[in-house]
């Protein structure tokens, strides 16, 4: 199927020649899953850097949020100088940006200086699970749900207000109403068009439920294909907002007494001839009205017998896990349930369709590393032919005895650090290498004095 909006290399030639494209973006997602990278002039990139990549500072996949280069990597330091990364531009990943003038982007794989994989690179991570799911006969096919909190402050105005006593864009729970929509359309419109021209195709968009809180829903694709969709979408996204006036967040608690922003990962496998594994002929799943072949029972295993210790890739900021409420659609609880938003694990769809949702992770998740969790946790429970629990029916919220998400960083952080499946399937450099990026994030939290302790403790003790 054509993908409105990507190019080839030939055609980019010729839209730089003609003059109709000028800029190209050449980035790369950061552990964050934020796009790092650079703008490059249309003809230099097209002679130099289209075959031969660019270069930058490898501090980049070794920095916090705000961009302080962090001590304690094995992977670069100040003592090893921090030198460059090389960026090769995967030119299947070229499409033009529609809501910039003449203007494209090409995402990039990370390298080192002898052409061998940066090993902390998230889309490089992706790449290596995805491997292994070729290796045992599938390809992984995914689709993002993300959602967003939209507001009529731009971000320089609600950088102003310190981020409080922000004017949400709807002043009402606002879940499938059509109304609502309408009056968030100029944006909204704006970001699903922005994106279907773009080469990231948008099935639709609806108000979710929070004042100002939308969703809207990508095509599903190749897991890595998806994730490419995914950050693309996200920068856009806050891009077009911003170009209208307005900003958004992803984060995944943004205000207590609001919902959290999720971002839900439907999965399945398929054959190299393009059948889906999970629609082949198979017994009835167990507690469900869904019938599927082993190997989904066993995918299925896989991810309930990991997502704890792996909540880490799924939950990777201090604020992700004010989002693990009751009643909030967020999951508590690790289960599978047919049809159930109360469990972290949603089976739906039935035949070609059928799937698992994992609804643990949170919008701030890096989509890559979220991907390769699940694609490990679930070849896994195949190559051991794990059988799950029977599905969960009923309020899971209300469920005693179950597995529960991890309630607090420190929590899943000690988890990631005690798992010997997790050292196995990504490697001791990466692991190490992820859980200095959330000890450095949960130290910055603990050190930080808040608004709350200054209102609470300020005159009283």
């Amino acid at each position: 199927m054509t993908v409105p909006g990507m190019l080839t290399p030939s055609e980019l030639r010729s839209a730089v020649d003609s003059g109709e494209i000028d800029t190209i973006v050449t980035a790369f997602p950061d552990l964050y899953g934020r796009l790092v990278g650079k703008r490059i002039t249309g003809h230099f990139f097209v002679n130099e850097v289209m075959g031969d990549g660019i270069h930058a500072c490898d501090y980049l996949l070794a920095c916090d949020m705000e961009m302080d280069p962090t001590p304690g990597y094995a992977y670069t330091s100040w003592e090893t100088g921090y030198g460059d990364l090389h960026a090769v531009p995967d030119m299947s990943t070229l499409r033009r940006v529609s809501w910039h003038e003449k203007t494209a982007l090409v995402l990039c794989d990370c390298v080192e200086s002898d052409g061998t994989p940066v090993p902390v690179s998230p889309r490089g991570v992706l790449k290596q699970q995805l491997a292994r799911a070729a290796d045992a006969g599938f390809s992984v096919r995914t689709g993002n749900e993300l959602e967003f909190f939209l507001f009529r402050d731009d971000y320089d105005s609600a950088n102003a207000k310190d981020y409080r006593n922000l004017a949400s864009s709807q002043h009402y729970i606002e879940d499938y109403h059509v109304l609502s929509g309408t009056f968030a359309e100029p944006v909204i419109g704006a970001i699903r068009r922005g994106m279907d021209a773009s080469g990231v195709p948008v099935e639709f968009s609806k108000g979710e439920w929070g004042p100002g809180q939308h969703e809207i829903n990508l095509r599903y694709a190749e897991a890595l294909e998806m994730a490419d969709r995914h950050v693309i979408y996200k920068l856009g996204a806050k891009e077009i907002a911003a170009q209208q006036g307005h900003s958004l967040t992803f984060m995944a608690k943004w205000a207590q007494e609001m919902a959290g922003n999720s971002l839900h990962i439907h999965a399945s496998l398929w054959r190299p001839d393009g059948s889906a594994v999970f629609g082949e002929p198979g017994e009835t799943l167990p507690g469900t009205s869904a019938k599927g072949p082993a190997v989904f029972r066993h995918w299925l295993g896989g991810l309930l017998a990991h997502a704890r210790e792996l909540s880490l890739f799924f939950a990777p900021t201090v604020n992700s896990y004010k989002r693990y409420q009751p009643g909030t659609f967020a999951p508590t609880a690790i289960a599978w349930s047919w049809d159930n938003r109360t469990a972290g694990l949603r089976v739906v769809g039935q035949g070609d369709a059928l799937r698992a949702e994992c609804r643990i992770p949170g919008a701030d998740a890096n989509p890559y590393l979220a991907a390769a969790a699940i694609v490990a946790a679930g070849l896994d429970g195949i190559s051991r032919e794990l059988e799950p629990e029977p599905a969960f029916e009923g309020d899971v919220y209300a469920a005693e005895g179950l597995t529960q998400v991890p309630h607090r960083m420190a929590d899943a952080i000690a988890e990631l650090e005690a798992s010997t499946f997790a050292r196995e399937a990504f490697g001791d450099l990466l692991i190490d290498h992820f859980l200095h990026f959330a000890r450095t994030e949960l130290g910055q939290h603990e050190s930080a004095v808040t608004d709350w302790e200054r209102r609470r403790y300020f005159e009283r003790v």
